[in-house]
């Protein structure tokens, strides 16, 4: 795809698949996310970014 861009509007399968409609939604309490994941995701995250601009100061 050249100078473009992708929406994906839906999923499905019709197969036996490792996507499952029941735990793929982020706002629903009964789903595998757990919103409290996002702070520890975002702290090693950063972790690694602060980390190479702290390098590449060095340069």
């Amino acid at each position: 795809l050249y100078k473009g861009n992708v929406i994906v509007v839906g999923r499905d399968s019709k197969t036996d698949s490792l996507f499952d409609s029941s735990i793929a939604t982020f706002e629903d309490d009964k789903g595998a996310y757990d919103q409290k994941d996002a702070a520890g995701f975002i702290k090693l995250n950063a972790l690694r970014l602060r980390i190479a601009a702290k390098l590449q100061n060095r340069k």
